[in-house]
């Protein structure tokens, strides 16, 4: 009978191992996630400016995972569920409770209601953009351009008020709460639009005669982050709002050029 039980029994699972291209960016995906749930401990706490720079490293790190798995050919199903889950709470939940804790709940249900609109534009926002990584029939100019406002550019954006609090322009947030939560609501509705941004993720090679000058610039952005890391985050926010006119302007060119 023992015999006959050894017989019937399930052979043992033999599990392949998993290259370590795919576990550092799901790695480096999983430091994002700890830095945004922090950032939400640290404004529970009162903690304002060391919460908006651990969202501004989730932001880091969220450009940093997909890179690297592209440029390690480690991308993944499960990477991308991951990542799609992880900038829902870096770029969604934290900068609404970040913004709310500093200025919105002067307005209470009102203000709590702003803040809910932010993080459900961030997850309508990222599930259709997992949604369009699958459509067949996207023209090729479009691949240079998001619909819509990223998520971590929408989280950078929704912080900046409390860059011009840090900067002492805004002395209190809940005081210019009737100016601050209208402001959100444009940045919620931006990002669930179908206006065409910038996307960066096609640039992969740059000429060599703008190699020096690009990692000029990129070294003096990381000065200006440590010397001056809320005059530079405001500046980035202003540039990159300026820049939505130009890429719909870039956008629609790029449309009627394919159109004949």
């Amino acid at each position: 009978m023992a015999a006959d039980s050894e017989h019937h029994q399930a052979p043992a699972r033999s599990f392949r191992p998993v290259p370590v291209r795919y576990l550092l960016p799901n790695l480096i995906t999983l430091l994002a996630l700890c830095s945004g749930v922090t950032a939400i401990r640290l404004a529970v706490e009162g903690r304002y400016q060391v919460a908006v720079a651990a969202v501004i490293l989730a932001i880091f790190l969220d450009a940093v995972d997909g890179r690297l798995a592209r440029y390690l050919k480690g991308t993944s199903r499960f990477g991308a569920e991951l990542d799609s889950l992880a900038d829902f709470v870096n770029f969604g939940v934290a900068p609404a409770i970040l913004i709310y804790v500093w200025s919105l709940n002067a307005m209470k249900p009102l203000g709590w209601i702003v803040a809910l609109m932010l993080s459900m534009a961030c997850a309508l926002r990222l599930a259709r953009f997992n949604v369009a990584l699958e459509d067949p029939d996207k023209p090729a100019y479009a691949h240079a351009f998001f619909t819509g406002i990223p998520a971590p550019a929408g989280a950078g954006l929704a912080m900046a008020p409390m860059y011009l609090g840090f900067l002492d322009v805004v002395q209190d947030g809940h005081v210019y709460t009737k100016f601050i939560a209208p402001y959100i609501v444009v940045i919620a509705v931006l990002m669930v639009s179908r206006v065409p941004t910038f996307s960066g993720k096609t640039v992969t090679q740059v000429p060599r005669e703008l190699v020096l000058p690009i990692l000029a610039a990129a070294a003096l952005v990381v000065v200006c982050l440590i010397t001056f890391p809320w005059e530079t985050l405001l500046l980035a926010a202003v540039l990159y709002a300026a820049m939505i006119p130009v890429s719909v302007v870039t956008y629609y060119r790029h449309k009627r050029k394919a159109a004949g």
